[in-house]
């Protein structure tokens, strides 16, 4: 059965984005040779990256040009061939390679690709939603990379209204950048 895997990296004090939209300006502080070895080793192990909309809308318009314009063109490559899959009740068209368009029913459409098995599915920001996701247990695990920030404001990862899940630790990596990796498997109860 495959596993669907939340990557994110967040602020110390819980914000995955700025106050302005796409500000994501400490991802800067924690990048570095460690992360993109396991940015490779992630994409690497995925069947579908899953995205919201506003999330796939972003990452399309920066990974669309960055295979000739990066200094990581090994994942922008893996980033553009990989089977995308964005959940909008809105969006007509997808111009990004190998994006397929599910307007409704994230959560049944996730279980149906859980149950085909093969390799993981691997769900970037998306905050909303990750949000329903959540609510309906449907993440294997929790990957955060903590940025060694305090941003003060911006959108949190978690609001207020997710369900309570206990998490166990699966395992903390320290980067040399001082932010740390922590993976957390969902105990499904």
């Amino acid at each position: 059965m495959r596993k669907l895997i939340m990557w994110n990296v967040m602020t110390l004090d819980g914000y995955f984005e700025g106050d302005q939209k796409w500000d994501l300006s400490f991802h800067n502080v924690i990048w570095g040779k460690e992360l993109e070895k396991l940015s490779l080793e992630q994409l690497q192990s995925a069947d579908y990256l899953v995205f919201g909309r506003v999330t796939y809308e972003g990452m399309a318009a920066y990974w669309t040009k960055a295979e000739a314009e990066t200094s990581e063109p090994e994942i922008a490559r893996l980033m553009n061939s990989i089977p995308k899959l964005v959940f909008s009740k809105t969006l007509k068209s997808a111009e990004w390679i190998n994006t397929t368009i599910i307007s409704d029913n994230a959560s049944g459409e996730i279980r149906k690709l859980k149950e085909q098995g093969g390799k993981d599915l691997y769900v970037f920001g998306s905050a909303n939603l990750s949000e329903t996701l959540i609510n309906d247990n449907l993440f294997d695990e929790y990957r955060i990379g903590i940025a060694p920030v305090i941003l003060g404001s911006g959108r949190p990862l978690f609001r207020n209204g997710i369900i309570s899940k206990n998490l166990s630790l699966i395992s903390t990596q320290q980067l040399d950048t001082g932010g740390v990796i922590l993976k957390y498997s969902n105990n499904k109860n």
